[in-house]
């Protein structure tokens, strides 16, 4: 069900960007702030409030109304959906912009899987395809593939995780290995967990009418030492939604696939001229709003539910829900 015009236009003034988080949430413990996760840590465990600031190209360029409510509500569906497959680190979920984990200490690799040749980036399978690269991050790629077109398997793409403000670099895993990142051992393992969680959010999308074409997960280490997963999964953010109707009809016409993500933000980047390096534009109140509309009909999609905005003021709400 499209939300309603009136609301969306009440909230692009409205939305919770990490820096409205003063020091009364010190209290929740020590804090390191992310492109757009702020997280809490003591006692063993993290809060994690979800902001709305939009982040591309590794750059925060603005906010998108209810952003942050989408990712968490969507990453909490998901990781009670394939919780039987991974071990996560969800414990509660206080706020429709807040969740409680286990605190984890990270595994410093992220664990990109692809099931389509695309992209608009510069480290995208698409790009470096387009680019005459043939091997990508140790994966062979034939001649005469199609842009948009599915890989013959889904592979793993690792990327090394850049401090905060840089970027990312795609690399092999053999690079991986040799500098001394992560053991060849952990990551097969890990490997394998990941691609049969991407499998299985495929099926789902897919039974909803959407093809998951890539996504991201991050891993950490639990208390005891157990491989978990982390951060959020399948939420707009970190992977890309097409329809599946209309995919093969478009391919056939050389057209791209209508997403349903945060490629769309990407593309009215890249068509203004921006790919990461400079100022990027100002996001107007209609992208933000065209934004707001895709993280929650994905969501809708997904999840089979109506989403229900959160409208109240977020900093009050929060310090109310979080006990401060």
């Amino acid at each position: 069900m499209p939300i309603a015009e009136e609301i969306l236009l009440r909230s692009v003034e409205h939305n919770l960007v990490v820096d409205e988080l003063d020091e009364d949430f010190d209290r929740l413990g020590a804090r390191y702030s992310g492109k757009v996760r702020e997280n809490f840590s003591r006692e063993g465990e993290r809060l994690i409030v979800v902001s709305d600031r939009v982040s591309a190209f590794d750059v925060v360029l603005g906010t998108i109304p209810f952003k942050g409510q989408v990712l968490n509500e969507l990453a909490t569906f998901w990781f009670e959906k394939t919780a039987g497959l991974m071990a996560n680190h969800m414990l509660s979920v206080p706020d429709p912009q807040a969740m409680k984990t286990v605190e984890c200490r990270p595994i410093p690799v992220e664990f990109v899987v692809r099931g389509y040749l695309t992209g608009v980036s510069s480290t995208s399978i698409g790009q470096a395809y387009l680019r005459g690269e043939r091997v990508f991050c140790g994966h062979a790629l034939e001649d005469g593939m199609q842009m948009h077109q599915r890989l013959p398997q889904n592979i793993l793409t690792p990327s090394t995780k850049a401090p905060k403000g840089g970027h990312d670099e795609s690399v092999s895993a053999d690079e991986l290995f040799e500098r001394d990142v992560i053991s060849p051992e952990e990551f097969r393992s890990m490997e394998a967990q990941c691609l049969e969680l991407f499998a299985e959010g495929q099926r789902i999308a897919a039974a909803r009418g959407l093809i998951l074409v890539d996504t991201k997960y991050e891993l950490g280490r639990g208390r005891d030492g157990q491989v978990v997963l982390i951060d959020e999964i399948h939420t707009p953010d970190s992977s890309r939604y097409w329809y599946v109707e209309g995919y093969d009809e478009r391919m056939k016409a050389g057209e791209p696939p209508r997403s349903l993500d945060k490629e769309f933000l990407r593309r009215w980047l890249a068509s203004q001229g921006f790919l990461g390096e400079g100022s990027p534009p100002p996001l107007s109140a209609e992208i933000r709003m065209e934004a707001s509309r895709r993280y929650i009909e994905t969501f809708e999609c997904l999840t089979g539910t109506t989403f229900i905005p959160a409208e109240a003021p977020p900093i009050p709400r929060l310090k109310r829900n979080l006990g401060l």
